[in-house]
């Protein structure tokens, strides 16, 4: 079952913010995450305001994206750590962090794609 949105709210002001959240979660790799931090209150914020739209999707995508990413970054460390301790793994042990970064941009830009169409993302 697809979800049903209203079409007939002026949703202009909110995609508007839903572009600078896009914003905030593509550079945050490069703050330390901090931009996701704010990016994810703001989301959360707003929440409520774009409830029923195609927007709320994008608001859910977001969250989602960074909640897992917190999850990976907790596994990443630990496979890091294990391989840094090895001799033959220290070689490698930039791998997960990389795979992570590819995997947050990689939603990050399929989202705003799908918001630069006009669409629910999924």
């Amino acid at each position: 079952m697809g979800q049903t949105f209203d079409a007939t709210r002026d949703i202009s002001g909110d995609t508007r913010v839903m572009h600078i959240l896009y914003l905030l979660h593509g550079l945050a790799p490069f703050t330390m995450w901090l931009l996701a931090i704010v990016a994810v209150i703001v989301g959360f914020a707003k929440r409520g305001d774009v409830e029923g739209t195609i927007l709320a999707s994008h608001v859910s995508w977001l969250s989602r994206t960074f909640w897992w990413g917190l999850l990976w970054i907790a596994i990443c460390g630990v496979i890091t750590f294990v391989l840094v301790i090895t001799i033959v793994g220290a070689l490698i042990a930039w791998l997960p962090y990389t795979l992570l970064f590819l995997w947050y941009l990689y939603r990050v830009i399929k989202g705003w794609l799908a918001l630069n169409d006009g669409k629910a993302v999924a």
